[in-house]
């Protein structure tokens, strides 16, 4: 059985002082229905990690190398973020693959370092409004998935993020109709290339402006196993009813 997973993504926003929110939900979702992550950046996952030592909450990165090591000035390998406390990272987000031009040839390499290091990835998969209004939503999330997946993805060292790049930080949410779409046309790609058993235990997330409001009825659509929440993810008051929607889908 698939366990729901509530992932927060603080992308480049946080210092120190913004661990007293990690500490809020440590001790609200002390015996939590569902896993609950954060992702802060960098400079805040070791003193992260240790705050959340002993609770239920767990830790990821943002992003991590293809290499293990070597001349890549600024960057962080997957080593170096499980020596720091986590044991989850995000690959392939939108902003990763715009900002930086990364394709899916990159985060492949990049997850492969991850599963290889023993962190679990987040690997993400969008489709721009573009892409939408021209019908090829299915088309470019296949080639993503296909492209960005490892081999050696199972159930648990793999999470699928479908976060479409026209509702992230928008505030416009998909129509429960499309995320259906999508979340089971990922289910059936994943069957058709690892086998049924191994696609039934992958997770598949929902991100793209999930807030209080809206999380229920997301979490409530067929394939939907939990959500990568950007925003709404920066505050205990506005996260917290997000991961109690998704604990009330789990019960």
């Amino acid at each position: 059985m698939r366990r729901k997973l509530a992932a927060g993504n603080w992308k480049m926003h946080g210092t120190g002082a913004d661990l007293a929110e990690i500490a809020t939900l440590a001790r609200t979702h002390a015996d939590p229905a569902c896993e609950v992550l954060i992702c802060p950046p960098a400079t805040l996952i070791e003193r992260a990690a240790r705050e959340v030592r002993g609770s239920a909450l767990m830790i990821g990165a943002q992003d991590c190398h293809s290499a293990p090591q070597g001349a890549h000035t600024g960057d962080i390998s997957a080593a170096m973020i499980r020596d720091a406390g986590a044991g989850h990272v995000i690959l392939g987000h939108s902003e990763r693959r715009q900002d930086h031009a990364e394709t899916s040839a990159v985060v492949h390499a990049k997850a492969t370092a991850a599963l290889h290091a023993g962190l679990i990835t987040i690997i993400c998969l969008g489709e721009t409004l573009a892409d939408r209004e021209r019908g090829a939503t299915l088309d470019v999330i296949g080639q993503q998935l296909a492209g960005s997946t490892p081999d050696a993805a199972r159930g648990e060292n793999t999470v699928i993020a479908y976060e479409p790049v026209w509702a992230i930080g928008s505030g416009h949410v998909a129509h429960p109709d499309q995320i259906a779409e999508v979340h089971g046309f990922l289910r059936e790609r994943l069957a058709h290339r690892f086998g049924t058993g191994v696609a039934a235990m992958i997770r598949l997330l929902y991100g793209g402006s999930v807030k209080p409001a809206n999380a229920a009825g997301i979490f409530a659509i067929p394939d939907v196993d939990g959500a990568l929440v950007g925003g709404a993810s920066l505050r205990a008051e506005s996260f917290s009813p997000v991961i109690s929607a998704l604990e009330q889908a789990a019960a």
